[in-house]
């Protein structure tokens, strides 16, 4: 079976009081059992989240450089990421692809990055409206699923998290429907059982469309949805946890 996880993405948001109030109310509840949690926090926040949070939610980073060092002004590595305890790192998320021009191979490049200093990378996958509009769906995700996984190694594969995010369904108020968030995680399960059987069954794919406390349910209920990457209600101590024990 693969545990749920719920894994909240804050993007260029929070604050130390933020940190302050998750970590106090994570510290005082249950979190349910069998299910995974972490937390993907802005780069200055990811040493006092690892102090702070408990240990047994996780943090994670939203993206990294492809490179190890050197002179890259801004830029944060994966060794840095690694030394602050950090477990997990985004890498593709729809955001990078379209504001910073992030194509499948400076994906693939950061997916490597972080596999090389032991963090399990997130990776996304999505499509624009206007892709489903014109029916691309499966085209568009499997493509970019594929341009990772034909890449790496079998070993490689095993250690990846996927996450499907609909990019019309991001921040705007509009979530797939339970049906199809299914059918595109159904689409992405039969072809990673096309490399392996066993890399089918044990990689987690959440969903990452708008995810919140009034769907969650329906959405975690269908087969292959394992979890959540949820941005806007992860901003909310109260919203988060009721996604979480949703899950369970």
């Amino acid at each position: 079976m693969r545990a749920p996880l719920i894994a909240g993405n804050w993007k260029m948001n929070g604050s130390l009081e933020l940190v302050a109030t998750f970590a106090e109310e994570l510290s005082r509840t249950a979190l349910p059992g069998g299910v995974e949690v972490a937390l993907m926090v802005p780069f200055p926040y990811l040493e006092v989240a690892r102090g702070r949070l408990p240990e047994a939610v996780g943090v994670g980073a939203q993206t990294l450089s492809d490179q190890p060092s050197g002179a890259f002004t801004g830029e944060v590595s994966g060794g840095m990421l690694a030394d602050l305890g950090v477990q997990m790192v985004l890498v593709g998320h729809s955001e990078r692809r379209t504001l910073y021009r992030e194509d499948d191979a400076a994906v693939l490049a950061r997916v490597r990055a972080a596999l090389g200093v032991g963090l399990v990378p997130v990776l996304c996958l999505g499509e624009t409206l206007e892709e489903r509009d014109a029916e691309r769906t499966e085209a568009v995700v499997l493509g970019q699923l594929e341009a990772v996984l034909d890449a790496l190694t079998a070993d490689e594969r095993q250690r990846l998290v996927l996450a499907y995010e609909p990019v019309w369904a991001i921040g705007t108020g509009r979530t797939a429907t339970p049906d199809q968030a299914q059918q595109v995680h159904a689409a992405i399960r039969a072809r990673l059982a096309s490399y392996d059987a066993q890399l089918a069954e044990t990689t987690k794919v959440l969903y990452g469309g708008s995810m919140k406390p009034s769907n969650a349910v329906e959405l975690l209920a269908q087969p292959d949805i394992d979890g959540g990457l949820i941005g806007g209600a992860s901003l909310q101590v109260d919203d988060f946890l009721a996604i979480c024990h949703s899950a369970g």
